[in-house]
């Protein structure tokens, strides 16, 4: 699977043929997950999925930056920004797949 995108409708069909709901209620059923994912992270909430890894969301403060092609100063806006941090069965079984 290296170098393809595992994409919404993916997730659907495998809920689809793991679970048996139809198609249209495996992406509904989808759908209504990253919603309330999305809807927690904007509210400013963390999302923890356990053995998974937890969304959260930080806020940036104003700095200086610098345009790398000009060297010019520009001035980047505060900002709040979606973070992820993998949890150790996560990263441990990422590593795993590396040694095949």
């Amino acid at each position: 699977m290296a170098g393809e995108t595992l994409t919404r409708m993916d997730l659907a069909e495998a809920v689809h043929r793991e679970v048996g709901l139809s198609r249209n209620e495996s992406a509904e059923l989808v759908e209504g997950v990253l919603r309330m994912i999305s809807d927690a992270l904007v509210g400013g909430e963390s999302v923890k999925i356990s053995s998974f890894g937890t969304f959260s969301t930080r806020e940036k403060s104003a700095r200086i930056g610098r345009n790398p092609k000009t060297g010019e100063e520009v001035p980047i806006h505060p900002r709040r920004v979606l973070t992820f941090r993998s949890s150790h069965l996560m990263k441990e079984r990422v590593a795993a797949g590396n040694r095949r």
